[in-house]
Order: structure tokens, then sequence, then C-alpha cells
């Protein structure tokens, strides 16, 4: 969108700003930590720092930003512990999300999820960490979708999106992603056998698994 044409002011302004941030912390373009300057952000994004602020303030309440007091704005740094934490509150929220899927998938949802074990495979295969990373991401957001359960859905996007740093380092631990894609594989398995109670096993294996090497 051109400069020109964006809205400087008001809520469509804080809008712009907010998800251009968001993305921004989510692809890692943005590091932990890295302070946030209002009037630089302002100025990126074509906005006024009132926007900006209103945007940082949802930032802080979605887990992604932290406020310094007498020093602004920061991306927020999501310790081991805290990541921890997260998971294994993941660990229960996708478990039920697989039970379900398992139950409600139909067909041609079933073979997109066969069709990314296959594009992980080939990631992993093709020593393709980051590729790998993304589908693996991908898979977990599908079987999401396909559970049905919208309140397990909302309260996970928020959760993972605290996780993007830990995500990406996992990914290039050597050895990791071989071990995760049999893990994922099983998960795919179970929802195609349609066994609810299977797929939240296979989950609850796979983010346990998570856990410890986040703990290594």
């Amino acid at each position: 969108m051109p400069n020109q044409a964006r809205p400087s002011t008001g809520e469509q302004a804080k809008q712009l700003a907010l998800g251009q941030l968001r993305q921004a912390i989510l692809r890692g373009e943005m590091a932990p930590a890295q302070r946030l300057v209002e009037n630089e952000l302002a100025e990126q994004f074509g906005v006024t720092r009132a926007s900006i602020r209103a945007a940082l303030i949802d930032l802080e309440s979605q887990g992604l930003v932290e406020r310094i007091r007498n020093r602004g704005s920061r991306v927020r740094v999501v310790t081991v512990e805290e990541a921890v934490a997260i998971t294994e509150c993941r660990l229960v929220l996708e478990g039920l999300c697989a039970a379900k899927a398992a139950v409600a998938v139909s067909d041609e949802q079933l073979a997109e999820l066969k069709e990314l074990g296959t594009a992980m495979r080939k990631a992993v295969a093709g020593g393709e960490p980051l590729v790998y990373s993304d589908l693996n991401h991908e898979l977990h957001a599908r079987i999401r979708e396909f559970s049905g359960q919208l309140t397990a859905v909302e309260l996970l996007e928020r959760l993972n999106a605290q996780l993007v740093r830990h995500r990406f380092q996992l990914a290039l631990r050597p050895g990791r992603p071989q071990q995760s894609l049999n893990e994922h594989l099983a998960m795919i398995e179970a929802i195609e056998a349609r066994d609810p109670q299977a797929a939240e096993a296979a989950v609850r294996a796979h983010l346990t698994s998570v856990i410890e090497a986040l703990r290594d």
C-alpha cells in the first residue's frame, strides 16, 4: 500500500501498525529484547506515535512486547522456564484439538495432513530445517483448525506466538528435526485412523519431547 494511501491516525492506523509489528516479531525480524522506539516505528509505518503506542499496548497484552519502566518497550524475552510452562499448556490444549480432529476430520482435510507429512519428510531428507519448521507450524495449525474447537484455537494462537524464538532454535538443533518428524507422522497416522485417544496421546508424546528438548 503506498504511504499516501495509508491511514496515519485512528483505529485503522493502529491496526496497520499492530499487524505489521506482530508479523515482524513472529517472523523473527525483531529480536528478543530489541527496543521498540515509538518515533522510529511511527516513521517506518507512516502513522502517529499515538497509533504505535496503542499497538504496543495490544502486543503487550498478547505477550509479545514488554514495557520497561522509564525505558519504553522492547520485544519480550521468553525464558526457557516460561517456554516450558507455555508448552505444558499447549500439551493439554493441542491434545484436545487432536482428539477432536480425529473425530471431525474430512477425507479432504486428511489428505492435506498427509501431504504436509510428505513435505516434512522431504524437508528433513533435504536438510532444510527452516522449511521443516514452517511445515511443522502449519501441521499444528491445520490440526487445530480441523478440530473445530475455537476456544482452544484462540488460546493456542496466543501461546504459540510467544514461542517463535525457541521454535527456530529447536529446528536448527542437530538431529532434532529427524526426531520431531517421527512424532508428527505418528500424530497424522492416529488422526487418519480416526482414533481420538491415540491422536491425543501422540500430541502429548510430541510436546513432552519438546519440553525435554527445551530443558537440554
